[in-house]
């Protein structure tokens, strides 16, 4: 996914305007719609027992790699700005 989500790639095209979509995904940030939802959704799981968080954790690992690098290639050092 290098390309991200473009709109104009979504499957189904019955989207409003993605200005619209935007906007409503701003306010529902600021009102915290997000976390909400996602409390009675953790709530709703937890009392069909279907998700169980002393099961879970939380990975915080990554690696950066630049595209095409090889794995044992050594980063650059930064240059000096030259004078012209």
């Amino acid at each position: 996914m290098r390309t991200r989500a473009q709109w104009e790639r979504l499957p189904r095209p019955d989207y409003p305007p993605k200005s619209t979509c935007f906007e409503r995904f701003q306010e529902w940030n600021e009102r915290a719609v997000f976390p909400n939802v996602l409390g009675q959704l953790y709530e709703l799981l937890e009392e069909q027992e279907l998700l169980d968080l002393r099961e879970a954790f939380i990975d915080g690992t990554f690696s950066a790699a630049k595209k095409g690098a090889q794995t044992s290639a050594r980063p650059r050092r930064a240059r000096a700005p030259t004078s012209c």
